[in-house]
């Protein structure tokens, strides 16, 4: 049980830590509010690691997650730490891009952040997850994303890198193929 949790997210985090963090949120909302509020802090540590076990909640949390979408893609475009964005977009990999509530400044940072060649390559493939999740609905972003893809065959690439864009370019398929069909959305 934790007493103290803005203590236990100061220090460094196990497996084993983060999964208590997790089953002390789960089952509390008043605990979740904390968590998230200590995910925005001003201490470095506390922030980072209430972040990280954030990123963990997905599961038994994805309604509440869902219903913070907006507040994470605003705090995702105000970012400047490369780790915090890196987690702010593994938490918004997690979450529904219905075709009516797609934000075309997140939808555009994804895009942009996709060929860029100083991000990291971990930004660069949640982008491209993302992209996904949003362009699916519109042909004509289908498009700009298959032609953004093309651009990175230029560039060495990661195999994680390159492991995002083929299963991407199988989801692009499959909807080229079925394009209303949901039993063909990838969950990622």
């Amino acid at each position: 049980m934790i007493q103290d949790i803005e203590s236990a997210l100061n220090g460094r985090l196990g497996k084993k830590d983060i999964d208590k963090v997790v089953e002390w949120t789960s089952h509390n909302p008043s605990n979740r509010e904390k968590l998230l509020k200590l995910a925005f802090c001003d201490n470095v540590n506390v922030n980072s690691n209430a972040l990280w076990c954030m990123t963990h909640l997905q599961k038994s949390n994805s309604q509440w997650l869902q219903s913070l979408q907006d507040f994470f893609i605003d705090s995702l475009l105000n970012e400047k730490v490369t780790s915090r964005k890196r987690m702010l977009l593994q938490l918004l990999r997690t979450l529904d891009y219905p075709a009516e509530d797609i934000r075309v400044d997140f939808l555009d940072f994804c895009m942009s952040k996709i060929n860029s060649e100083t991000e990291p390559y971990a930004i660069r493939c949640f982008s491209l997850y993302l992209a996904i999740k949003m362009c699916r609905h519109y042909p004509d972003l289908l498009s700009e994303l298959k032609e953004r893809i093309s651009l990175l065959s230029r560039e060495p690439l990661s195999p994680g890198l390159r492991c995002a864009i083929r299963k991407v370019q199988k989801e692009i398929q499959l909807l080229s193929k079925h394009p209303h069909d949901k039993a063909f959305e990838q969950k990622w």
